[in-house]
């Protein structure tokens, strides 16, 4: 079963982006479906929701890979006409639609090696976090321990 074979409650509610977990288990409530039915439903539109999700992240993907590639692009074009105003010896020019001028701007700080840095120039940096796994292990075992406690997680399998 896929999205268009949802019957008409459910096609109506998947369109729906505006409403919140409680009206949405209100509405799905007031369908008169018997169980097998509406977890039917449900299941296919659980099952087309994860297909658009995949969809976005594949896009997403691709185009941040596309920004990647056109932000090295214009900074080599940036650096090559750079080069061409510097060869030629030019600091301003004037085209038919811009105005090029070669400026120089703060250096940049390249670290060519981290580890031939004298300690004068090494910032030491120190993050504290919680251990999860020593936690949980911890709370399994029957110990208290205060800030963190464990939460079921009981999920649906769809095939």
């Amino acid at each position: 079963m896929n999205l268009f074979e949802l019957n008409d409650n459910y096609k109506t509610l998947a369109s729906r982006d505006d409403l919140d977990p409680t009206i949405l288990k209100d509405t799905l409530e007031s369908i008169k479906d018997d169980r097998k039915t509406k977890l039917d439903n449900l299941a296919s539109w659980a099952d087309h929701l994860k297909s658009e999700i995949d969809f976005m992240t594949d896009k997403k993907k691709s185009w941040e890979e596309e920004i990647t590639y056109r932000k090295n692009k214009l900074t080599w074009i940036e650096k090559y006409i750079t080069e061409v105003l510097d060869d030629a010896g030019i600091k301003k020019i004037t085209t038919e639609n811009h105005l090029l001028s070669a400026r120089n701007f703060k250096a940049s700080t390249i670290i060519d090696s981290d580890k031939k840095l004298p300690d004068k120039f090494k910032i030491t940096e120190t993050t504290t976090k919680p251990d999860k796994q020593a936690i949980y292990q911890a709370l399994k075992a029957g110990e208290e321990v205060p800030g963190a406690h464990l939460k079921a997680n009981r999920n649906t399998v769809i095939k």
